[in-house]
């Protein structure tokens, strides 16, 4: 039985939180997804989870009289299942630093950009904005700040002159489906060692 217990935060369709599904059912990843909750009832990621035999738990942002009840109730559960990883897969709330303090440099997310340009919302849109002719996805250590953690992975892919936000987002996706793994993965197996800023990854 594999003790490497993974919960998953999700707010909207979860395609990376497919991914890490995929590839903890395959054996890529030496570990299991325990727990995938959501801040929004609506979110499609809940039943990927469903449907692949995974326990869901909703904690509806919305029916809590304010953010400080939420996280009291999103603590309550994490330290419950006191997991290894924490993975942020479409999750769209800051987390708060209690939780951050609780199980620090053990929560990662995966951001559509090449941080630290363009973090926050939309960030595909703030490429296109600005003109870019690459981009990309960063998967990160999540601390205090906005998107601003240290670095685990990164992939670039091209920005193309007719791309829209949807387009480039699209194809942005195909790299986070595939770094958001390989991040679990190496977490995981203990081969990533955090220095200050910099995440160094084990030899072999």
């Amino acid at each position: 039985m594999n003790d490497k217990q993974i919960v998953v935060l999700v707010s909207g369709r979860g395609t990376n939180l497919q991914a890490l599904i995929e590839t903890t059912q395959n054996g890529y990843i030496p570990g299991k997804i325990s727990l995938v909750v959501s801040d929004n009832p609506q979110a499609f990621a809940l039943e990927r989870a469903r449907r692949a035999s995974i326990p869901t738990l909703v904690l509806d942002y919305d029916s809590f009289p304010h953010k400080r009840a939420y996280e009291d109730a999103l603590l309550q559960v994490l330290e419950k299942e006191d997991p290894q990883l924490i993975c942020l897969a479409g999750y769209m709330r800051i987390v708060g630093k209690r939780i951050i303090m609780r199980f620090r440099e053990r929560i990662i997310n995966i951001h559509p950009s090449l941080l630290p340009a363009f973090p926050g919302l939309e960030a595909q849109k703030q490429a296109l904005e600005y003109g870019v002719k690459i981009s990309g996805c960063t998967v990160h250590l999540v601390d205090e700040g906005m998107d601003t953690g240290p670095i685990i992975l990164q992939a670039s892919c091209p920005v193309e002159d007719e791309d829209t936000v949807e387009s480039l987002s699209e194809r942005i996706l195909q790299y986070e489906h595939q770094i958001y793994p390989q991040a679990v993965k190496l977490f995981l197996e203990d081969k990533l060692n955090v220095i200050g800023r910099r995440v160094f990854i084990k030899k072999e």
